[in-house]
């Protein structure tokens, strides 16, 4: 059954249900607090992979001057 839904539900219809789904179950008024708090993990998460990128970076480099 889910396979016949999934083919009717194109792309962005998926994106409406999961806002009136997430609305459901937070509420309006934790929407925003709830975005909020995500844009501040992926900013977490982009400066630890760009840290992280650096320091093999330079792990690499000092062990092939060796």
């Amino acid at each position: 059954m889910l396979e016949h839904i999934s083919n009717f539900i194109a792309g962005m219809e998926w994106m409406w249900i999961i806002v009136i789904v997430g609305v459901l179950i937070f509420g309006a008024k934790k929407i925003p607090e709830l975005a909020k708090t995500l844009g501040r993990a992926k900013g977490d998460y982009e400066k630890g992979r760009i840290e992280s990128e650096k320091d093999l970076k330079e792990f690499k480099e000092k062990h092939e001057s060796k």
